[in-house]
């Protein structure tokens, strides 16, 4: 078994991977709850892509 040891003796956060993560999650989450495939409308939903737009389009 190949051991891993943390670089600077503390924990790395990358926000951004933080991120990408629980939206994975999230999809996974609504796909296995879903009686069929997820439309590109529930996708967007889940992702909240609407409400990323309209912060985008405030700055």
């Amino acid at each position: 078994m190949r051991r891993v040891v943390p670089l600077r003796g503390g924990t790395v956060q990358d926000h951004v991977a933080l991120a990408e993560i629980e939206l994975c999650g999230d999809l996974i989450i609504a796909a296995s709850a879903a009686e069929d495939r997820l439309s590109l409308e529930s996708i967007d939903e889940v992702l909240r892509v609407a409400e990323a737009r309209a912060e985008y389009s405030r700055e």
